[in-house]
């Protein structure tokens, strides 16, 4: 897939046509990418601001949240222009960087795409197959790059990590548990809690991404699933892979503090793997973008990218509809 790019074509003169390569609305060859924020809430703040304030190879150009006084509030910390209109934004930007609840997220991307902006999404890309599907068409049908943020992809050591294990054969097993304190029976929520979309959906559809990111490239793609309901939110699934290999993913936003925590464990021919610990998010958000930038220069999708979200969705809807109502 060939994927345009104003400044792309800037930092290859050589592919400019001669013809309008001297035009006034020419690029200027040293100019970088501009990327926009949609969002304002704490992963923005936390995450996606630091991180493309921080970024060497992109301007931050700004901010549009659906409360103004939210986007003027984070545009100013950073002395970035805030946008009353995502439409100017797309307009404005090469790049845009989502901090929004999924579903929103999910239209907001099928407009920038349109618009003809690269796309930095969050997981889950969308909560229904239909609108996931729509962001991945809407980037194919418009020759636009993407990468869905998905932390342990991105973080160090984690991504090497995973890489290591996908070039490894003869898995057997694997077991992931993913226990978030977002909402803590024994003590004050996270900063997270205000959140309408996780209180509904839980740690099936805010943390499963996690899991099935790690497990899908190391023991290929989801064959068949089964979930079943624990306590509060917890949801544990049971997959089978096209390598042959069987895993479980134990999901949860409603752990006890005392019993948050994140692991994952490979078994096979070659011994037991477990993932390692990672910090810096805002460093794997800002490799995120390298990546995203890459896609566009090279023409080359990023298998991380909306496709590869959209089948989460696919995988964590089917195991939705198997729990109770």
């Amino acid at each position: 897939m060939s994927i345009s790019s104003d400044w792309n074509s800037a930092e290859n003169p050589a592919e400019t046509p001669a013809d309008t390569a001297d035009t006034a609305d020419q690029a200027p060859a040293d100019r970088r990418p501009r990327v926009g924020l949609l969002g304002t809430g704490p992963w923005a703040h936390r995450t996606h601001a630091p991180a493309l304030a921080a970024h060497a190879g992109s301007d931050f150009a700004g901010v549009w949240g659906r409360r103004p006084e939210a986007a003027a509030e984070l545009a100013h910390a950073y002395g970035v222009k805030v946008y009353e209109d995502p439409d100017e934004l797309f307009a404005e930007c090469d790049a845009v960087a989502f901090a929004l609840p999924p579903d929103v997220q999910a239209a907001m991307a099928v407009r920038a795409a349109a618009a003809g902006c690269h796309l930095l999404l969050d997981k889950p890309v969308a909560t229904t197959v239909a609108d996931a599907r729509a962001v991945a068409e809407a980037a194919a049908r418009h020759q636009v790059a993407s990468v869905v943020f998905l932390t342990l992809r991105f973080a160090e050591p984690t991504a090497g990590w995973v890489e290591e294990q996908a070039a490894r054969t003869g898995w057997f097993t694997a077991a992931a548990h993913w226990f978030g304190a977002v909402f803590p029976s024994d003590g004050t929520p996270s900063a997270y809690a205000d959140s309408p979309w996780r209180k509904a959906k839980g740690g099936l559809w805010d943390v499963g991404p996690h899991a099935l990111s790690v497990l899908i490239p190391v023991l290929g793609e989801v064959t068949a699933i089964s979930a079943t309901p624990g306590p509060s939110d917890v949801v544990q699934l049971a997959l089978r892979h096209t390598s042959g290999a069987a895993s479980t993913a134990v999901l949860s936003l409603s752990a006890p503090r005392a019993a948050a925590g994140v692991g994952l464990e490979l078994r096979g021919t070659e011994g037991v793997h477990e993932l390692p610990g990672w910090s810096d998010v805002p460093g794997a958000y800002g490799r995120a973008l390298d990546a995203l930038l890459t896609a566009a220069r090279t023409g080359v999708p990023d298998p991380r990218g909306a496709e590869f979200g959209a089948r989460l969705t696919e995988i964590l809807a089917e195991a939705e509809a198997q729990l109770p109502t």
